[in-house]
């Protein structure tokens, strides 16, 4: 039977007990950051999004929450019955007093060691540059041959040779076999780029397997097979694996698929596509060849009109039609230089008739001559005797004077 103290003992509650716990396992340095190994069991998944299970191995269990922002890229691949390692830290759920790991990173079991060494490979590789943007090659749009590197049993290279016939199928494909798993398949992985790198006309080149785990894509870490990768003067696809996983095959090669469909998809175009693109070409060159040509017209119909005008025959009809037109004006000039002589001729016969003396006789006037034919104007050129013609309108009398011409009186 308990004996009663002498000094009088003093006593917390669950919950200052249970926070005290909390406190001292959320500061120690080993509870804070730990990696836990065991068998998962009891996974739960409520509507809230957290994930709930025990990892636990043939002596202890642990209870484990991931909380719902953590969840998803954890999570994805938990079932029960998986090993794994966990990572997080160790607190008490002072609700039920229950001491639990609060995990942000999963990774299946036995993989610690090889994922030490795949940051260890990729830090120094990536040092030396092999992983540079500025490394990276070109793939060409329209291949037409494809080397591709995988296991010829393999269900990555029926899909890869389905999705290229679906999408492209005029593209040859050429297969250089090697072994995606086990000691041999570095070496083998590393001969068969070697060898594509050989032959001629290799447009590009796939690097393809299908899933697994870190073991069953080692091979993919393999430095001789991310250094032949890098050396490789064809463009390189790398397809390994599904979506979540990378190698540093992926890093070395100058485009990564997350798997080998998505490989064959990236290698070649889509064969509608390709006719979109030529029908839209034919298109566009059927305008520019319409347009030059239109243009061309154009030009043409232009030189023949200045030629049609430097042309001689074009000299001699534009003579001709001058010559016509100078032919007319001088025909009316003409024409009205005998309009006018012929008035100048009427005004001058006018003048002429007005200024004949014979018009005069037509007035009852006469003209007298003597035997030398001089015009008698005064009697003074008159003696008796004398013969004189007297020309009248109509004939002309001769006559001689019978008497002494005598001369009018002044005034008479």
């Amino acid at each position: 039977m308990l004996q009663p103290s002498l000094f009088p003992v003093t006593s917390i509650s669950v919950s200052e007990l249970t926070r005290y716990l909390r406190e001292w396992m959320e500061s120690d340095e080993l509870l804070r950051d730990v990696w836990v190994q065991g068998e998962i069991t009891n996974l739960s998944r409520p509507a809230s999004g957290h994930v709930y299970f025990t990892i636990k191995d043939e002596y202890s269990a642990l209870k484990c929450v991931i909380w719902r922002t953590s969840a998803g890229r954890a999570t994805s691949n938990l079932q029960s019955g998986l090993a794994v390692e966990v990572h997080g830290y160790v607190s008490v759920y002072e609700r039920d007093g229950t001491y639990q790991l609060y995990v942000d990173a999963v990774r299946p079991a036995g993989e610690g060691t090889l994922f030490q060494e795949f940051l260890r490979l990729k830090a120094r590789l990536e040092e030396e540059g092999l992983f540079d943007a500025s490394r990276k090659k070109m793939i060409p749009q329209v291949p037409a041959k494809i080397g591709v590197v995988t296991s010829p049993s393999g269900a990555a290279l029926q899909d890869i040779l389905n999705t290229l016939q679906r999408r492209y199928p005029l593209v040859e494909v050429i297969l250089a076999p090697a072994a995606v798993q086990g000691e041999n398949a570095p070496g083998e992985l590393a001969a068969a780029i070697g060898q594509l790198n050989r032959e001629p006309g290799i447009d590009v080149i796939i690097v393809a397997r299908g899933g697994g785990s870190l073991e069953d894509l080692w091979a993919f870490n393999d430095e001789r097979v991310v250094r032949a990768v890098a050396a490789s003067h064809v463009p390189i696809i790398s397809g390994v694996g599904h979506e979540t996983d990378f190698t540093l095959t992926d890093f070395a090669a100058d485009l990564r698929a997350p798997t080998p469909t998505a490989a064959a998809e990236q290698a070649v175009p889509d064969q509608m596509d390709v006719r979109e693109r030529l029908l839209a070409t034919q298109r566009r060159l059927r305008d520019t060849l319409s347009g030059i040509t239109r243009m061309q017209r154009l030009d043409l119909a232009e030189i023949n009109r200045k030629l049609s005008q430097l042309s001689p025959l074009m000299r001699v009809r534009s003579d001709r039609q001058r010559l016509d037109e100078l032919e007319g004006r001088s025909f009316i000039g003409v024409q009205h230089f005998i309009q006018l002589k012929h008035a100048q001729a009427g005004a001058l016969d006018q003048r002429l008739k007005s200024l004949n003396p014979y018009g005069v006789l037509q007035r009852g006037y006469a003209i007298v001559t003597n035997s030398a034919s001089e015009i008698i104007h005064s009697v003074d050129q008159t003696f008796q005797n004398d013969e004189l013609t007297i020309r009248v309108s109509d004939g002309v009398i001769s006559t001689r004077v019978s008497a002494e011409p005598q001369k009018n009186q002044a005034g008479g």
